[in-house]
């Protein structure tokens, strides 16, 4: 019998998941594990959690609409608590597997992870598969292609044709057995493990009520085809460029970026939907931004996995370090959306709110941190990171060395004049109205008592 271990990772659906085709036609018993880390809800990334709670609760309703999937085929997602590298090696001990399956990572300490425990197992083969970008690791790494800025790789895919292949459907006929394992214990408590990872882990809870708009964001693949078919049904993608910078409403942009970064669907199912639009409905400069904008995307995961650490660096890819610091109260004030600049607040308010904010609202928020604040911006990356729903490491991290300054620009960081872009984007002030960015009293970022500013 060939038995077959499936650890879900940011992949968390079965169409277009060439991992979970392999595992099916390939082994007789199989099974599908999801490790939740302790170490997400610890705060040791730059003083916050890897995961808040806006990102839990997306995740969480990823994992129950993976556990339905699977079910309706007979099996089961066993979810573990604990170090990935101990719970994976106990799982396959206990229950003799012989062959890992695991989407390619891309994130620094994510590859670290599989590759020491692909070290430590012996006689088990790990597959590392690619599941998560537009082109395969042949495709970008065994071809001369152009990573020392955005516009160079985008020119280069467009130029050459490279070529986006089709995503697959899910395997519905002739699954394999699922695997009995050996230690019942942990096998079929779900719901029991996911009640013990809000209780230990997530403090700050999220009233589904009171968060309105954050409830519209529901993890999974379901929801995720739901959405895409029901936006590229839609007159929106036509108008996309025209709405994308607003700072809010459902429709002004695609809201796939969630559904992408939990891996819900694959960025070729989004890119070949967009292809179909075009085909039969509509193609313009806004359809065009869409698959623009997936490209930006797919840049980031590859200049991350050829830059690595360089990434997290607080002078990233530049010789010289940035002229920021870390000032606690400016950057408490900068969380919790107190600052003197009500359009930072709202915005930030409607992130703390939601764990969702557009494009646009994370460029201005960004750049006050780092320029009108000049507070260390892995400071604000790690905030983004525990906040966002929609957090991906490559694009968040690399954007945030965009707006310091210290990626693979040349022409250096941005700064975004804060006065103009309320103008620009909210001259009426309804969005600072509605998300309560002004502030009555709030006239500095600093206190007046200077054993609270660190030492440089």
């Amino acid at each position: 019998m060939s038995k077959a271990l499936y650890w879900f990772t940011h992949d968390l659906r079965l169409t277009d998941n060439h991992g979970i085709n392999l595992l099916l036609t390939n082994h007789t018993e199989v099974a599908f594990i999801y490790i939740v880390d302790p170490q997400w809800f610890r705060p040791i990334n730059y003083q916050q959690r890897f995961m808040g709670a806006h990102r839990w609760r997306f995740l969480k309703s990823a994992l129950e609409d993976l556990q339905n999937s699977l079910n309706s085929r007979g099996h089961y997602l066993y979810v573990q608590i604990g170090d990935p590298q101990e719970s994976i090696l106990r799982f396959v001990k206990d229950n003799g597997v012989k062959t890992i399956y695991v989407s390619k990572q891309f994130g620094t300490y994510e590859k670290h992870a599989v590759s020491l425990l692909e070290r430590r197992l012996e006689n088990v083969h790990v597959h590392r598969v690619g599941n998560y970008t537009l082109f395969n690791e042949n495709q970008i790494n065994h071809v001369q292609v152009p990573l020392q800025s955005f516009s160079a790789f985008r020119k280069y895919v467009e130029q050459n044709k490279v070529d986006i292949p089709k995503p697959t459907t899910a395997i519905e006929s002739a699954w394999p057995a699922p695997l009995v394992l050996n230690n019942e214990t942990n096998s079929k408590e779900f719901s029991a493990k996911l009640d013990v990872i809000e209780q230990q882990f997530i403090s700050c809870k999220y009233n589904d009520k009171a968060d309105g708009e954050a409830t519209r964001f529901i993890g999974g693949e379901y929801h995720a085809i739901n959405h895409v078919t029901a936006y590229f049904s839609s007159s929106s993608p036509a108008s996309y460029k025209q709405t994308r910078n607003e700072l809010d409403g459902w429709n002004n942009s695609t809201k796939f970026s969630s559904y992408l970064a939990l891996g819900n669907i694959s960025p070729r199912y989004v890119w070949h939907t967009l292809k179909q639009y075009e085909k039969q409905r509509c193609k313009n400069d806004s359809t065009y931004w869409i698959g623009f904008e997936l490209l930006w995307r797919e840049y980031f995961q590859w200049l991350l996995a050829k830059n690595g650490r360089l990434f997290f660096l607080f002078k990233g890819n530049v010789s010289k370090r940035p002229l920021t610091s870390f000032y606690p109260q400016r950057f408490a004030k900068w969380c919790s959306g107190q600052t003197p600049y009500p359009l930072v607040n709202a915005c930030m308010n409607q992130l703390n709110r939601t764990g969702y904010i557009s494009n646009r609202a994370r460029q201005i928020v960004a750049s006050c941190l780092v320029n009108e604040l000049a507070v260390d911006w892995r400071y604000g990356a790690a905030y983004f990171q525990k906040q966002l729903i929609d957090h991906d490491v490559a694009s968040n991290w690399g954007n945030w060395q965009y707006i310091a300054g210290v990626g693979v620009d040349p022409r250096g960081g941005r700064h975004f004049d804060i006065n103009k872009q309320t103008h620009i984007y909210d001259k009426n002030g309804l969005f600072i109205t509605k998300w309560h960015g002004e502030r009555s009293g709030i006239n500095e970022i600093d206190s007046v008592d200077l054993v609270d500013w660190p030492a440089l």
